[in-house]
């Protein structure tokens, strides 16, 4: 397949087991051009880069930008479920593209925002109508939690990191008390992430085993499953358990970031629960808020169900760089 040269972007979503990689003309993901690649197969990212330029005819960027799940600091990533080192050097020799960037995936999110389709985006919570410069929140629940604020500028679009996954689980019952102690003592530490991912939802699950004489594991996949079919009371409850505890945390970091332009839940676990976070109590955990619990009807929460919005996000991202230096 051949493609004009110096004209489209490359833009990689680079997760734990795959990377996904696609040309951009402008914010639009060009179709037909999403290849995924696992990583187990590959010795970093520049070999994974290089692969996809001959698999796409030898296509010849502009411009790169990468997502990477894990911390960036001063243009280079680690990832955090990888042993990859990624930095600009790389991105340049792999790619030939004269501008090039590094986002953590969740900012890529973040820049994703106001260029997704419609229909990609469920409303859960419903809110008033803001100004284009109200700040956003983007909220990562999947393997890891992770949360960003994002902020237009009057010089382009800020989504600034953060590692929020981390911070203290919030309690606020007896029984999430023991959650955290029963969170604390398998892994040390009740952070947010211990509970709000996908490991997190198997660890509600176990502890209500635990709690109920009855102990037994099952898998992320099979409690929605199993939620679903309405075949197993226990992976309902942990739903809901899971459910109240994210709003409260939504809630609380709405407060934090005052995201009056609206709170928007990412990654495969937040899109698993879309269909049931409304009837397992999530907005009222959401605004529980004693005296601010009006104050949280401000916040809208959707949901952002389009796979590829860390793509789009990224060449959303070099559309503006590139525009900067024209």
């Amino acid at each position: 397949m051949a493609h004009p040269k110096d004209t489209y972007s490359l833009v990689a979503d680079i997760g734990g087991t795959n990377t996904r990689v696609a040309l951009a003309d402008g914010k639009k993901i060009v179709d037909g051009t999403v290849r995924r690649y696992s990583n187990v197969d590959y010795p970093g990212l520049e070999t994974v880069l290089r692969r996809y330029i001959a698999d796409e005819g030898g296509v010849d960027p502009i411009a790169a930008c990468v997502a990477v799940a894990g911390p960036v600091r001063e243009g280079r990533a680690t990832m955090t479920n990888l042993d990859w080192t990624i930095d600009k050097d790389t991105l340049i020799r792999a790619t030939g593209a004269e501008t090039v960037a590094i986002l953590n995936d969740l900012q890529a999110q973040g820049h994703a925002l106001g260029h997704l389709e419609e229909s990609n985006i469920r409303t859960i919570i419903d809110g008033p109508s803001a100004g284009s410069n109200a700040a956003m929140l983007v909220v990562g629940v999947g393997t890891g939690f992770n949360a960003a604020p994002v902020f237009q500028t009057e010089s382009g679009r800020l989504v600034t990191p953060s590692e929020s996954g981390h911070a203290n689980l919030p309690i606020r019952t007896e029984r999430e008390l023991q959650l955290c102690q029963f969170v604390s003592t398998a892994h040390g530490f009740p952070a947010v992430e211990d509970v709000l991912s996908g490991r997190g939802l198997e660890r509600v699950y176990a502890f209500l085993g635990v709690e109920a004489g009855a102990p037994k594991e099952m898998g992320a996949a099979d409690i929605m499953a199993s939620m679903s079919s309405k075949s197993d009371a226990r992976a309902q409850e942990a739903v809901e358990m899971f459910t109240r505890i994210l709003g409260t945390v939504c809630g609380n970091l709405s407060l934090i970031q005052l995201p009056f332009g609206g709170v928007y839940l990412v990654g495969g676990v937040a899109r698993a629960f879309a269909p049931y976070l409304n009837e397992s109590g999530f907005a009222e955990a959401f605004r529980d808020k004693g005296r601010f619990a009006g104050f949280m009807s401000n916040f809208k929460v959707s949901v952002i169900e389009d796979d590829y919005a860390a793509l789009t996000g990224s060449a959303a991202h070099l559309a503006s760089l590139v525009a900067s230096d024209l």
